[in-house]
């Protein structure tokens, strides 16, 4: 059994600017939800995984990664995440063929004042948010590495309307090249170093001729394996994690009377730990994760915490990935 921290969509918030005017569209991938184990894949078989994600800001970043003056209060979401991954027994280029979806739940708030204005700002949605699909997922499994690939889309199944202050979805697709990989430093494979990565494109937003820009996203984790008993039937995992993020193309369109080709690319970067508890014989495995933004262009700083579980069901006479390590 495996932690797949499989990635997400959730609720696609507007963040103002100090004019309220401005808004940066940003992509629909919230980071923070790989790091130890980025590239491993369960056995073949059936994994659940649930996946709470909490982000929340209260501070907004100009494009020179300054305070922008003027605009005081809080920016927050939650996304329940419910991961479906199926494992099969046939192999693509020497891989296993390990397609999943993410079905969530989300709820977001925006609230910010204006300083020495009458202007302000209040919005919040809640309920069923886009839907991410992987159709094509391989995992290879080396002597000194685990690593994936794939293609992914998001449809916008979340509640969007132009000009809502409560949805809950980006309003448009998304399409994504995914790559991931764990690469073990020691023989034993209890020390590890791990990779994801994230290219994103999007379509129109619904009922605008707003299309947001490309983005591109790392995420990137150091991790030890340690048992916690002496004949290994539990595992603790720890290890110090990051994340970064880009936006690499302009979006087009016209927010209200202003292009969004002049609004400034955003930037985000965070670090982190990251902590799993396993129990490999009953293939169950929690984790908990928390990052802090340190330093943010055109977009919200604030921090990322990640928890929950997985639960896999696999066939019988195969190896999973805990069941590969050579602890001492």
């Amino acid at each position: 059994m495996t932690i797949r921290n499989a990635i997400l969509v959730s609720a696609c918030l507007l963040v103002g600017f100090a004019s309220s005017a401005q808004a940066q569209q940003k992509g629909q991938y919230v980071p923070g939800q790989f790091g130890l184990n980025a590239g491993v894949a369960p056995p073949p078989g059936f994994t659940y995984i649930n996946m709470p994600i909490s982000y929340s800001a209260d501070e907004l970043k100009d494009s020179q990664g300054d305070r922008v003056p003027g605009i005081t209060g809080d920016y927050s979401f939650w996304v329940d995440e419910n991961i479906f991954m199926y494992v099969t027994k046939y192999k693509v280029l020497g891989a296993d063929y390990a397609p999943y979806v993410s079905v969530n739940l989300a709820n977001g708030s925006l609230v910010a004042d204006i300083v020495g204005t009458n202007l302000g700002t209040s919005a919040g949605g809640s309920g069923f948010a886009d839907t991410w699909v992987q159709p094509v997922n391989l995992a290879w499994h080396v002597t000194r590495a685990d690593v994936q690939a794939g293609y992914a889309f998001v449809a916008p199944t979340g509640r969007f309307t132009q000009g809502a202050d409560d949805n809950v979805g980006s309003g448009y697709w998304g399409n994504f090249l995914t790559a991931a990989g764990t690469f073990y430093l020691t023989g034993n494979k209890g020390t590890s170093a791990n990779v994801f990565t994230a290219w994103e494109t999007h379509g129109h937003k619904n009922d605008t001729d707003i299309r947001p820009g490309q983005a591109f996203t790392d995420e990137w984790g150091f991790g030890q394996a340690l048992p916690l008993t002496k004949d290994k039937s539990q595992l603790l995992q720890v290890g110090l994690i990051g994340y970064d993020q880009w936006q690499v193309s302009e979006s087009t369109g016209m927010l209200g009377r202003v292009p969004e080709r002049d609004i400034p690319f955003y930037s985000v970067h965070a670090v982190g730990f990251q902590t799993n508890y396993v129990v490999p014989a009953k293939n169950v495995a929690l984790f908990f994760k928390y990052e802090n933004e340190y330093q943010a262009s055109a977009h919200p700083i604030g921090r990322t915490i990640v928890f929950g579980g997985s639960w896999t069901v696999h066939k019988e006479g195969t190896t999973t990935p805990y069941e590969r390590l050579r602890l001492p």
